[in-house]
């Protein structure tokens, strides 16, 4: 089973608003083709991680790119070097989380923050999928991306952040369903029907207090606890 390559050209521009203020040395992780980059300042200085060939034209804009998964160039990264470290839908795929947010910490310096996007395992669609066809299967993307080893609910994701000591600056749903136009009534479109009538049933009957399911992932900005 291969991606699809425009898993590697996506610019998210709805994590823009979660960037800080000032920084000068970026770290991103998962880099894809470096699409991210044009976002970020031209003066900063932007290091990529990725472990497949589309870090070859993230090359073409980033001061350097290291070839390979997280854990394998651990040891070519500067320690106490990254006021920011980007991870767009890259803490799923790995296989130990907690230890990357206690080791990543090294590479930063000490107001130095992480920013990113992460999955929502109980979006929507995936309540349909459970809850209407009695299903769960995994695709070449999404939140069931067969190389997805973890799943965060917000609730989930708030704990991981606090116990590996970080400040949670900023945490919010994105990429809401209801951003997508009213699907009209027809056989192709059934789908988009029911999931967004068992949206609006679900959001009715709890009051509003499910209202994280209506998001596909969150995006977040943490920061180091300082030691005193």
């Amino acid at each position: 089973m291969e991606q699809n390559s425009e898993y590697f050209r996506i610019s998210r521009p709805e994590i823009v608003k979660f960037l800080p203020s000032h920084y000068k040395k970026v770290l991103e992780i998962g880099c894809g083709e470096g699409c991210f980059r044009k976002n970020l300042t031209d003066s900063s200085e932007v290091w990529g991680i990725e472990p497949t060939i589309a870090g070859n034209v993230a090359a073409r804009s980033f001061f350097k790119v290291l070839n390979g998964f997280y854990h394998d160039v651990y040891n070519d990264l500067p320690d106490n070097y990254f006021d920011l470290v980007i991870c767009n839908d890259v803490i799923e795929h790995m296989p130990d989380h907690n230890q990357f947010l206690v080791s990543i910490k090294n590479k930063m310096t000490t107001d130095g923050c992480i920013v990113g996007s992460i999955p929502n395992v109980r979006y929507i669609g995936n309540l349909y999928d459970f809850l209407i066809k009695k299903d769960w299967f995994y695709d070449t993307s999404g939140i069931l991306d067969y190389t997805h080893l973890r799943f965060f609910t917000e609730k989930s994701l708030q704990r991981t952040f606090l116990q590996n000591e970080y400040l949670i600056e900023d945490l919010r749903g994105i990429n809401s369903e209801f951003k997508k136009p009213l699907p009209v009534y027809s056989k192709k479109h059934a789908k988009d029907i029911v999931k967004r009538l068992l949206l609006l049933s679900i959001l009715l009957i709890t009051l509003g207090t499910w209202k994280d399911v209506q998001f596909f992932q969150f995006a977040f900005r943490i920061k180091k606890f300082k030691k005193i």
